[in-house]
Formats: structure tokens, C-alpha cells, sequence
């Protein structure tokens, strides 16, 4: 990698590497997994440590901290539940955050992603698939220990009942975190984009200390990050938010989850 001006781990979060050239920003994850790529993204290698290219147009997680989200990623050698996990493209992400002595128990309902998944999880050996709906965590809770943050892609109108019954039963207690990527247009027509995540937030609020929700635009239409610390007495990060900067270039492609 020619890193231009600056390369640094990202704030809290040093298997995330952030990358300065000129205006355009960058963020690369520390692979856990072993090429080819998993969704066409580039590699590199910095010193004896191999990255992967974290991309905002397919990845809404990059998509959330270019935009300036100051909430807690996951870390290295925690335990997050993915719900929504799809082929794995942004769990495999997630897998390289929480590194080698990490867990991502990543719940799929569909069989056809589900099956590449399985493949990617050959591997990424600390990324768990799960065949399962997250509407019913008890059907797959025996295989998930409590764990330190979930993540959720799900897109469903009740997405947000979704992700506090998996909170409830599954995480490990007031300070565990969530990280939500909010789609709005899955909650109805009756609001508009900013009117559900204000209502989301809402709802949330009696559960969970927040931080402040960003826009996935123009990355991902009609989707904002939304999430915070469980339990309402939880401390929240003291980081403040970055001041998001637009890569220039290439534009969002296929849908990613």
C-alpha cells in the first residue's frame, strides 16, 4: 500500500485502518481470513499484516463511520451477534474487527446466501453462520454465547422488535452495544425517511443510551445508523463524531448488507 499522507488505526479500533489520500479517506480492516476477496474488494499488504478495503457503497458498517458515526465498533476479542448476515459481506468485516479471538454469530434465514456464507465461514474461522430467523432467537439461542453487541441488517417493517428481543436474551448486559443499520423504507409509507429514524429512536431511548444517528446517504438510500449502549444508566463513548468526508471516485454498486 502507498498510503499517500497519512495511514493511523482508526480511533478505537486499531484492526481498522484509515487511510489519507489527499481529500478521499479510506478504511482497510485487518484480514482475519485468508484471499481470494470476498465481494471483489482490493488487498494489500502493510508490513506483515494483510488488509482488506472496507468499501461505504457496499458495506453499510464503512458506510456509517465515513459518514462521522462516534459510537463504539466492535473490538478485538469480542462477541457480536449479526442478524441479517446475507452472503457475509459485512460480517466478514466484522469478523476482522473482533480478530482472531473474536466471535461473529451470524444469523442468515435464506438458504441460497446462507450456503455462501457457510463457504465464507471455511475461511474466516471466527465467523460462526447461524440458518436461522431472527425473529426467534430462542431457536438458535444453545448456539450463541451472551455477547458483547449485535449488529442488524435485517429490513423488515418490525426491525426494531427484532433486534431488542435478540438484545434481551442475548447480549450480555447494560454497556453491551448495538449497531443498527435503520432501513426505512422497510417501516412503512406513513413517515417519512427522518420521521421513522426519529420514531426508532424513540423507541430505543427507553433501552438503550444512544448516540447520535447517521445518514448512509449517498451510499445507502434511506438508511441511517442508529444505536448506542444497552441499558439506559450505560456510559456512552466519549468520542466525538468525524466530520465526514466524501470518497471521490467510485459510486455504491450492488446491494450489500
Amino acid at each position: 500500500m502507498r498510503p499517500g499522507r497519512a495511514f493511523r488505526p482508526w480511533e478505537g479500533s486499531p484492526r481498522l485502518l484509515e487511510v489519507a489520500r489527499n481529500e478521499r479517506r479510506e478504511l482497510w480492516t485487518e484480514a482475519v481470513g485468508d484471499p481470494p476477496p470476498v465481494y471483489g474488494e482490493r488487498w494489500t499488504n502493510v508490513g506483515d499484516r494483510r488488509y482488506r478495503l472496507f468499501e461505504p457503497g457496499r458495506s453499510k458498517l464503512a458506510a456509517a463511520v465515513v459518514r462521522g458515526w462516534a459510537g463504539d465498533l466492535p473490538a478485538p476479542g469480542e462477541r457480536w451477534l449479526y442478524l441479517g448476515a446475507a452472503t457475509g459481506t459485512t460480517a466478514s468485516h466484522v469478523a476482522d474487527l473482533v480478530g482472531p479471538d473474536g466471535r461473529v454469530y451470524a444469523v442468515e434465514r435464506s438458504v441460497r446466501p446462507f450456503a455462501r456464507l457457510l463457504a465464507l465461514s471455511e475461511r474466516w474461522p471466527n465467523l460462526r453462520p447461524i440458518l436461522g430467523d431472527a425473529r426467534d432467537p430462542l431457536a438458535y439461542s444453545a448456539l450463541v454465547p451472551p455477547v458483547d453487541g449485535v449488529y442488524a441488517d435485517v429490513a423488515q417493517a418490525d426491525q426494531l422488535d427484532i433486534v431488542v428481543k435478540n438484545a434481551e436474551l442475548l447480549l450480555t448486559g447494560d454497556g453491551a452495544r448495538l449497531l443498527i443499520a435503520l432501513k426505512t423504507a422497510s417501516m412503512g409509507r406513513h413517515r417519512s425517511a427522518t420521521g421513522h429514524r426519529e420514531s426508532a429512536e424513540e423507541d430505543l431511548a427507553e433501552t438503550a443510551a444512544l448516540v447520535p444517528s447517521v445518514p448512509l446517504e449517498p451510499f445507502h438510500k434511506g438508511h441511517f445508523m442508529v444505536g448506542g449502549r444497552w441499558g439506559r444508566s450505560a456510559r456512552l463513548p466519549v468520542r466525538e463524531s468525524v466530520r465526514p468526508t466524501m470518497p471521490r471516485g467510485r459510486r455504491p454498486g450492488r446491494r450489500a448488507r
